[in-house]
């Protein structure tokens, strides 16, 4: 059953101070991870949908993400767990999907009030704060309580982000630190 994903991007952060501040607010932190992922088009082929196969450093799954708009609640996720990265990864190109890239970040993750906050890291760009609650009143509360002015988010997707510092993500093939 697809959901609902609720976010916002707080851009060119500086990770430490990030962390201090979330923290001074109360956040928990929950943990630090290399998250690696492989993303698959899907086939047919279709702007603004792609597979994404994610080891989070705990967790593995098999999503499929669709951009629908850029608001706060443009994106649809299809998201189920699988038991292991590489074997699944084979199994997806036998069954005849390539993969487009293989992609690394790194994330720092805390709770504030039940909304997800990642600090995020990834090659060629700033870390940026995303913010992920349960619905759009819950991001907005989470980023007042961080002092971060509303204006000043966005809920671009990660390829729109590397955009603006003049990247083309979908043209690399390999991302790693």
């Amino acid at each position: 059953m697809p959901t609902v994903e609720y976010e916002a991007k707080y851009l060119n952060v500086d990770s430490a101070a990030m962390a201090a501040r979330i923290a001074d607010a109360g956040g928990e932190h929950v943990a630090e991870h290399l998250m690696r992922r492989y993303v698959y088009d899907t086939v047919p082929a279709v702007a603004g949908r792609w597979i994404r196969l994610r080891d989070t450093g705990g967790d593995v799954t098999l999503c499929v993400k669709e951009i629908i708009t850029d608001a706060i609640d443009g994106t649809r996720e299809t998201e189920t767990p699988v038991g292991d990265f590489e074997t699944t990864h084979i199994l997806l190109g036998r069954m005849g999907i390539p993969p487009r890239s293989y992609q690394e970040n790194r994330r720092d993750s805390w709770l504030l009030d039940g909304v997800r906050l990642e600090i995020d890291s990834w090659p060629l760009i700033p870390p940026y704060l995303e913010i992920e609650g349960d619905d759009a009143e819950q991001v907005w509360a989470a980023a007042k309580r961080l002092s971060i002015p509303k204006e000043e988010l966005t809920s671009e997707n990660t390829v729109k982000v590397f955009a603006r510092y003049g990247i083309d993500l979908e043209s690399i093939t390999d991302l790693r630190f």
